[in-house]
């Protein structure tokens, strides 16, 4: 893969053997110092109890925590996040203040903001109505703790709008026109970009200065890279020749175990010593 971009384990879709807390302790001993999660709790503002187990769990295995996700509802049923959908606002908003203080304990800096499905009985204007506001309201929040939000295109539900990087930077142009919040960047998760037909190559060119965070599986399958048929590793030198030092987020279903699926991966580029 690229020569110095540093990689990191999504341990809400890898490591799903062993629960949740045990994961952060199973990428260390596969050799990474970094980790990302989706919303790793099962209500939107965890007790006290919850996030101190949590906040011990990353801590204790020595790895950095380097993105987290906002909660997005109840994902294994299809739902893509509360960002848009005016019923949930309240609680979208006590989330922005739950995840950013974690965010605050473990020293994480990217936030994830899934934007939602499409849903009946309210408009596409209404929900992007409240998208922009809530949005502006997690950035500003994350500002105070040097963070980013970052918003991204999907694959999978029909109902999630977001399918290209073009429409994800109109949503991002649109939250800081109107909040005046620029701390809100692309994440350019190459999988889904490429399922969902957009020129990924082209938006490498002409957008790597607005990407804050990257992803990867390979297609077809969503597995590791290696398994399918997508240019990864040229993806990513380029997107390191443009610029981008960020870290490269593995988000990938294993095709065998999640460790086996590291192989293809060397050590020395598995974090800080890349």
């Amino acid at each position: 893969m690229s020569h110095s971009l540093r990689y990191e384990v999504n341990c809400s879709i890898l490591f799903t053997e062993l629960p949740l807390l045990e994961r952060p302790d199973a990428a260390r001993r596969a050799g990474f110092d970094a980790v990302e999660f989706w919303w790793p709790f099962d209500r939107s503002v965890p007790t006290d109890k919850e996030a101190d187990a949590f906040v011990a769990a990353v801590e204790n295995a020595g790895v950095s925590l380097v993105g987290l996700n906002f909660a997005a509802g109840n994902m294994p049923l299809g739902d893509r996040g509360l960002v848009s959908w005016p019923a949930l606002s309240a609680e979208f908003r006590a989330n922005i203040d739950a995840t950013l203080e974690i965010g605050a304990r473990l020293g994480c800096r990217m936030f994830n903001a899934l934007y939602g499905n499409r849903i009946d009985g309210v408009s596409a204007e209404r929900q992007d109505e409240v998208a922009t506001e809530n949005l502006g309201l997690a950035a500003w929040a994350a500002a105070r703790i040097d963070g980013t939000v970052l918003l991204e295109p999907v694959s999978g539900p029909n109902r999630y709008p977001l399918r290209t990087a073009a429409e994800v930077l109109a949503v991002i142009d649109r939250v800081q026109t109107a909040t005046g919040a620029a701390n809100i960047g692309l994440l350019a998760d190459l999988y889904h970009l490429a399922v969902n037909g957009d020129d990924v190559d082209k938006v490498i060119a002409a957008h790597t200065a607005r990407i804050a965070h990257v992803q990867i599986a390979d297609s077809p399958g969503r597995h590791e890279p290696g398994t399918g048929d997508l240019p990864l590793q040229q993806q990513l030198t380029a997107l390191e020749t443009g610029g981008y030092r960020g870290w490269v987020g593995l988000e990938y279903v294993p095709s065998g175990g999640s460790a086996e699926s590291f192989d293809r991966l060397p050590r020395e580029r598995r974090g800080h010593s890349a």
